[in-house]
C-alpha cells in the first residue's frame, strides 16, 4: 500500500511559516517530505531514532532513491532530522518546549536553590559543570534546531558586543549554555542543566563571578564561544566537545587560584 494513504497527526511542518531556505523542489517531493514530517510529529518516528533506510521507504511511497533523498535533504534543511553519513537519518525534530521548570516550585521538599548556592563552592559547582557540559554539547550539536542555533546565534552576537559590562555580560554567558542545553531537546539534561544555571544566577554568585570578568576575561570568553558556536552550526562534535572541555578548563583554572 502507499504510504501517503497513511493517517497521521496533522501539525504545520516549518516550511509553511519559514520560506526563507525554501529549496526548489518537485511538488511531489514535498509531498512526501510533509507526510514524512507529519509520521515524525505524530510519534511514529519519536525523537533521536533513525528513520527507515531510503530504499526501504522509496519503496514504501513508490518512488525512485533520488526523490526520496531530496525530501530527507528537504526535511534536514529545516531540521526535522539530521543526516549521518554512514549512520543512516535521524529525527531531530521535537516539539517546543516551555520555560524550564522553577525547579523548588515543581519539586518541593527534594530541591532549594538558595539552599544549594549557600552551601556548594564555585569550585563544587564547576566539578560538577565539567561532568556535565560535554555530553550536553555533544547531544546539543547533534539535536540543535535551526530555530535554536538561530537564537543561539543571536546571544553570542550581543555578547561579542560587550567590553565592560560584567553583569550584563555574565548573566548572557549563561543564557548561552542555557540555550545549548535546551537544544538537547532533552527535558533531563535540561533540568540538571537548570539548576546549576540557577545557582550561579544567585546574589552571592553573580557578584563574585562579576570580579573576575576583566576584559581580556571577557574576550577569552567571546573567543570560545565563538568557536564553539561554529563547531555546532558545522555539527562538529568532536571540535564541539573539545571546546566545552578548554571553556570548562579556564574557569576551573580559576577557581584553583582563587581557593
Amino acid at each position: 500500500m502507499n504510504a501517503m494513504t497513511g493517517n497521521a497527526t496533522r501539525e504545520t511542518p516549518p516550511w509553511v511559516n519559514d520560506l526563507t531556505k525554501h529549496p526548489l523542489v518537485t511538488a511531489r517531493v514535498k509531498d512526501i517530505a510533509t507526510h514524512l514530517f507529519e509520521r515524525i510529529a505524530a510519534g511514529e518516528f519519536p525523537f533521536g531514532t533513525r528513520i527507515p533506510a531510503e530504499r526501504d521507504l522509496a519503496q514504501s511511497y513508490g518512488e525512485s532513491r533520488a526523490t526520496i533523498r531530496q525530501a530527507l535533504d528537504f526535511l534536514s534543511l529545516y531540521g526535522a532530522v539530521a543526516r549521518r553519513a554512514g549512520s543512516g537519518t535521524f529525527v531531530s525534530y521535537a516539539k517546543p518546549e516551555g520555560p524550564a521548570p522553577k525547579i523548588e516550585e515543581d519539586l518541593p521538599g527534594y530541591l532549594n536553590i538558595d539552599q544549594l548556592a549557600e552551601n556548594a563552592s564555585p569550585f563544587a559547582a564547576n566539578i560538577a559543570m565539567s561532568i556535565l557540559a560535554p555530553e550536553m554539547v555533544r547531544i546539543a550539536t547533534i539535536y540543535m534546531s535551526n530555530r535554536d542555533i538561530a537564537i543561539l546565534r543571536g546571544q553570542l552576537t550581543r555578547l561579542e558586543t560587550i567590553v565592560t559590562e560584567s553583569a550584563m555580560f555574565g548573566a548572557l554567558e549563561d543564557d548561552i549554555m542555557m540555550t545549548i542545553a535546551r537544544g538537547t531537546h532533552n527535558s533531563l539534561i535540561t533540568a540538571m542543566y537548570s539548576i546549576l544555571h540557577e545557582v550561579r544566577r544567585r546574589p552571592q554568585w553573580a557578584t563574585s563571578r562579576q570580579q573576575t570578568l576583566t576584559p581580556a576575561k571577557m574576550k577569552n570568553v567571546q573567543m570560545l564561544m565563538r568557536s564553539l558556536y561554529n563547531a555546532i552550526e558545522r555539527r562538529n562534535v568532536e571540535t564541539a566537545i573539545e571546546i566545552i572541555k578548554l571553556y570548562v578548563a579556564n574557569n576551573h583554572e580559576e577557581m584553583l587560584y582563587e581557593s
